[in-house]
């Protein structure tokens, strides 16, 4: 075993259970310390490569770059609030306009926030404000957040919801997930029969159509297992809000950010959205959440939603310094995640081959996951198997992450070398041998 687990990791494992309220740890013990590039050290000095980027935050590297650090301690020392849902201030002008720049024509108006949950809290106001309807349409397998609107949403897992409904103006339908497919069909004979359920049943059953503000949709669901729907799956998705007076909200949180290739993972689907959220990855390290609208939308009535610390001039200062790294290097970064995404799908695609506990193996760019599973025949899912992987990895030195009920997310910073990756995915590769051979 590489990584050595000392009594001080112990000890501060322990303070911590007896402090703070239960969220969602790991199986390993991690206790971070520091970090640099592709590299993440717990306080101990173990050093890890990290294939989870503390969730898709440092996508420009772990503890973000020289630029976006030397922002953050010149703004320190101006000023860190600025109040600026109430006052006025260039910076975060400056960002706005940084970001906008990234998105399709026709967008030019954002709110910003804390964090995903809060962009995607806004999304919803914003979409009955525009619309004057209330209900709303989401995937099973979405995770929009834990605050009370935002977990309306999210159907990711039962636990999530579990004692704090009841929950009004949300209804679910089943995403694209063709590995298991809900219906038992197999794409693309199938003829999107997921799509056909959304029409034939919740939109002519349960409400109607025209009361339906906005579909809420993941281009690749994240929480719910790195699921990518077939490339003109988001195309019926869109058709149905165009013919019906809906709105598209895309939460781009994980996916976006350059993390698929391009700055916004749906338009590898070819379609745009009417309302975006974005976070993570947006604040290079620091809490920021931003909600993007169309233009074609109009504005909002003054006074009908703000906050305290959207906008911070910290969190703002890394924001902008940041996004100026991605414009200025975008076309670099689209071809370098593109490149590296297309060699990471083939080694786990080599895996799925290899081994019977790799179920299925998918992903776009540097956002890509492979689904455990007891074997390829029942597919009933390797729990205990991925939690093993993830602590053999662990210590052989690789930070990695679940997500879904038994899929393994592969997230390095998008800037990762090549040597690392590689690096990376043979102590993968490695621990999933293992796994394997305990099941044989």
């Amino acid at each position: 075993m590489a990584v050595k687990i000392t009594k001080r990791i112990k000890d501060i494992i322990e303070r911590d259970r007896r402090i703070f309220l239960t969220t969602t740890r790991e199986p390993y013990p991690f206790v971070a310390d520091h970090g640099e590039g592709d590299y993440s050290f717990d306080v101990e000095g173990n050093k890890f490569l990290d294939f989870a980027s503390y969730i898709s935050v440092y996508n420009i590297g772990i503890n973000a770059n020289a630029s976006v650090r030397k922002a953050i301690k010149a703004q320190v020392d101006k000023l860190m609030h600025a109040a600026f849902t109430d006052y006025y201030s260039e910076l975060p002008v400056e960002f706005g306009e940084e970001l906008i720049r990234m998105f399709p024509k026709g967008f030019g108006k954002l709110f910003l926030s804390n964090s995903g949950t809060e962009a995607n809290e806004a999304a919803i106001k914003f979409a009955q404000l525009f619309t004057k309807r209330t209900n709303i349409l989401a995937f099973y397998g979405a995770f929009h957040g834990r605050t009370k609107g935002a977990l309306s949403l999210t159907a990711s897992k039962s636990i999530q919801r579990a004692n704090f409904g009841p929950f009004s103006g949300v209804v679910h339908v089943p995403f694209a997930y063709c590995y298991r497919c809900p219906f038992n069909l197999s794409y693309p004979g199938c003829g999107f029969a997921c799509v056909d359920y959304i029409k034939k049943y919740p939109l002519s059953k349960e409400l109607s159509p025209k009361e339906v503000s906005a579909f809420f949709i993941e281009p690749i669901q994240g929480e719910g297992g790195y699921i990518v729907p077939p490339q003109d799956y988001f195309k019926e998705i869109k058709k149905i809000t165009e013919d019906n007076g809906m709105l598209l909200v895309a939460d781009e949180v994980q996916s976006g950010y350059m993390r698929t290739g391009k700055f916004l993972a749906l338009d590898n689907f070819g379609v745009t959205a009417d309302i975006y959220t974005m976070a993570k990855s947006l604040g290079a390290g620091l809490p920021i959440g931003a909600t993007i609208v169309s233009k074609s939308l109009g504005d909002i009535p003054s006074g009908s939603h703000a906050n305290t610390f959207g906008g911070n001039l910290v969190s703002v200062a890394a924001a902008l310094a940041s996004i100026k790294f991605i414009s200025r290097n975008k076309r670099r970064l689209e071809s370098e995640v593109k490149r590296k995404g297309r060699h990471m799908l083939k080694r786990l695609k080599e895996m799925e081959s290899k081994y019977e506990i790799v179920g299925d193996a998918r992903g776009i760019g540097l956002m890509q996951a492979i689904e455990i599973v007891r074997d390829k025949k029942s597919k009933i899912p390797g729990v205990k198997e991925r939690e093993k992987i993830l602590e053999e990895a662990f210590d052989n030195g690789l930070l990695l992450m679940p997500a879904g009920e038994s899929s393994i997310r592969i997230i390095p910073p998008i800037t990762i070398s090549d040597s690392n990756m590689e690096k990376g995915l043979d102590i993968l590769e490695r621990a999933v041998k293992s796994a394997n051979s305990g099941k044989q």
